[in-house]
């Protein structure tokens, strides 16, 4: 139940950013069936993978006060993008990194804000 809801609070996130950010879009199949997917995937990488990178760009993280955190959440929106384009068939974009920089940040920021709501963190 708890890895629905992250689910849906991931693909709402998602939505969001597509929504505010210039540089991502989505195009061929319907726009919320495709944020949805999207949001499967990266609810997924940041169950699996995040933790391993995070745990990796520690030293990093604290030098450079947390700012290198989203830089790690840009790559695996990067990550996110290729696989949901490569094996879900999706066509999801992101023009630069630049977009995916600002697009981790809104999506974090809303994560955060719906999760506090939902209580989609706790144990």
């Amino acid at each position: 139940m708890k890895f629905i809801l992250r689910w849906i609070v991931t693909a709402l996130a998602v939505g969001v950013a597509v929504w505010i950010v210039p540089g991502i879009s989505v195009f061929g199949m319907e726009t919320w069936a495709a944020v949805a997917l999207f949001g499967l995937v990266l609810a997924l990488i940041n169950m699996s993978i995040k933790p391993i990178l995070q745990f990796i760009s520690l030293p990093v993280t604290c030098l450079t006060l947390g700012i290198f955190y989203l830089v790690v959440n840009a790559f695996l929106l990067y990550l996110a993008q290729w696989l949901a384009n490569n094996v879900l068939g999706l066509s999801f974009h992101i023009e630069s990194f630049g977009s995916a920089f600002v697009g981790a940040i809104v999506i974090s920021i809303v994560s955060a804000i719906l999760n506090t709501i939902t209580g989609a963190n706790e144990e």
